[in-house]
């Protein structure tokens, strides 16, 4: 589970990155990547 969770967020921030740069989707890939963010910041934290 904990390497899927680090599989999605790696692909929302490239989705990032690449829409930052390329493409202006609005808010939608900035609230995937803060989702993305906590929840490997949880994933730390519960495994600590």
């Amino acid at each position: 589970m904990r390497n899927l969770l680090y599989l999605i967020a790696v692909i929302v921030i490239i989705g990032w990155i690449f829409g930052f740069f390329v493409y202006d989707a609005g808010g939608v890939i900035h609230i995937l990547l803060v989702i993305a963010v906590i929840a490997v910041l949880l994933s730390v934290i519960r495994r600590a």
